[in-house]
């Protein structure tokens, strides 16, 4: 799975800031997996962060700038053609078809629903949600998963355990099985402490 396998990343995961960032750090500084998109997907992502989160735009639009500078191969285009023949939710088609067109075997996201199997199967696609995912690169090599949690803890200048309570919000799952590894408590998730994080 390291360094080529790569997977599209739903504007659900990129809008989520703890979620893309560790997504993100995974993929740039231990290659466990390479992450794919579309204008479409970061057209999606931006409105979220900005109608729903509320987010500044020069916010946004630093954070997707520094994204697609960092991952210049990650531009899946052209895709257009099979969104037609995708029959999964008429509103992710693109996604899918996005998924065909860059031989990509996985989509990350938070909406599995509109992703079924059955829809999927045919084309060699499957989708997961972050949560189980993260913990799919956590069994596969925990000691880099546990560096580049660390890692952003104290480019935060936080505890882990607190960058661990952000993300107990998306990943749960993901978030216990780090904590009972490290044998960590960590806090309930507030979300007041990070608007605009």
């Amino acid at each position: 799975m390291r360094a080529d396998y790569s997977v599209v990343l739903d504007a659900n995961v990129l809008a989520e800031s703890s979620l893309s960032d560790l997504f993100l750090r995974l993929a740039e500084e231990s290659r466990l997996l390479a992450p794919k998109w579309t204008d479409e997907i970061w057209e999606e992502t931006e409105r979220t962060m900005l109608n729903v989160l509320k987010w500044p735009q020069s916010t946004v639009t630093s954070r997707i700038k520094a994204a697609k500078e960092a991952f210049p191969e990650a531009m899946i285009t052209d895709y257009a053609f099979y969104i037609s023949r995708c029959t999964n939710d008429p509103k992710d088609r693109h996604i899918l078809a996005a998924a065909i067109r860059g031989q990509v075997e996985t989509i990350v996201t938070m909406n599995i629903r509109h992703f079924k199997t059955t829809d999927l199967e045919i084309w060699g696609v499957s989708a997961a949600h972050p949560d189980a995912y993260l913990k799919v690169l956590y069994d596969l090599d925990e000691a880099v998963v546990i560096q580049v949690l660390n890692d952003m803890a104290n480019r935060r200048r936080k505890p882990i355990e607190q960058m661990l309570s952000r993300l107990s919000a998306p990943a749960p799952e993901f978030v216990k099985k780090v904590g009972n590894s490290l044998q960590l408590s960590i806090p309930p998730y507030d979300p007041s402490r990070y608007r605009n994080s």
